[in-house]
């Protein structure tokens, strides 16, 4: 694993920083991709559904192991 990839979005037209891996960011930018949207589109639904108690960067990460492929 490498180490942490800042990324700054706008969410609900706030301007937010996101630190993830960079194995993290790329999962997401192919779902997103896979999904037709854009990664802060993506960001934005899930930061419009996670728990008030659970950090954005954590449900990234979990949104993205959920996602991920299964073999």
């Amino acid at each position: 694993m490498t180490g942490l990839v800042k990324r700054s979005l706008a969410l609900s037209k706030h301007r937010t920083s996101v630190a993830l891996e960079a194995e993290f960011w790329a999962a997401l930018v192919a779902i997103a991709a896979a999904r037709g949207e854009t990664l802060a589109a993506l960001v934005g639904r899930i930061d419009a559904t996670r728990a008030p108690t659970r950090p954005l960067a954590s449900a990234l990460r979990v949104f993205a192991l959920a996602e991920r492929p299964r073999s």
